[in-house]
């Protein structure tokens, strides 16, 4: 079960494109074999907000589409604390609505399926899905494309 925390400081995100991130998001997890209790809050602001948040914690001064703060990454040589019963927190995904307009319009797809995509590329970073090297990013846009496929967004 997902429990979806979601904070739109735009003000301009209909319940519509709540509802999608929602059942995305559910489904993803679920394609993921996640079936326990499962935290994850999406914010959706603007560019001058996601550039701040860009330059504070990945020092790039520039706005960008999603950002991921995962909460339960482990570090090399720490030990998971698991407790019964509890939910897993995954962490925090940021999305800026004025690229996502930008990006459909250039991708020539629906801002609703754009903000889908960049939530769903939070929550596999989440989920520890990466792109840093060539094999990692096969993985996860494949991952990705199967996800949204089975779900009825594909391109």
């Amino acid at each position: 079960m997902l429990e979806l925390y979601i904070n739109d400081e735009t003000e301009k995100v209909d319940a519509t494109v709540e509802k999608l991130v929602r059942e995305l998001l559910h489904h993803a997890l679920q394609e993921e074999g996640m079936t326990n209790e499962t935290e994850v809050s999406v914010t959706f602001m603007d560019d001058e907000a996601i550039q701040e948040v860009n330059r504070t914690y990945r020092g790039i001064d520039a706005p960008t589409d999603v950002i991921s703060f995962a909460l339960e990454e482990e570090v090399e040589g720490e030990v998971a604390i698991i407790a019964e019963g509890m939910p897993t927190v995954l962490g925090d995904i940021l999305i800026s609505i004025p690229t996502a307009k930008r990006q459909a319009g250039e991708y020539g797809h629906t801002v609703e399926r754009e903000i889908g995509f960049l939530a769903l590329h939070g929550l596999l970073h989440l989920l520890g899905y990466d792109h840093m090297t060539e094999a990692e990013e096969k993985e996860m846009f494949g991952r990705q494309k199967e996800i949204l496929d089975t779900f009825g967004l594909g391109r």
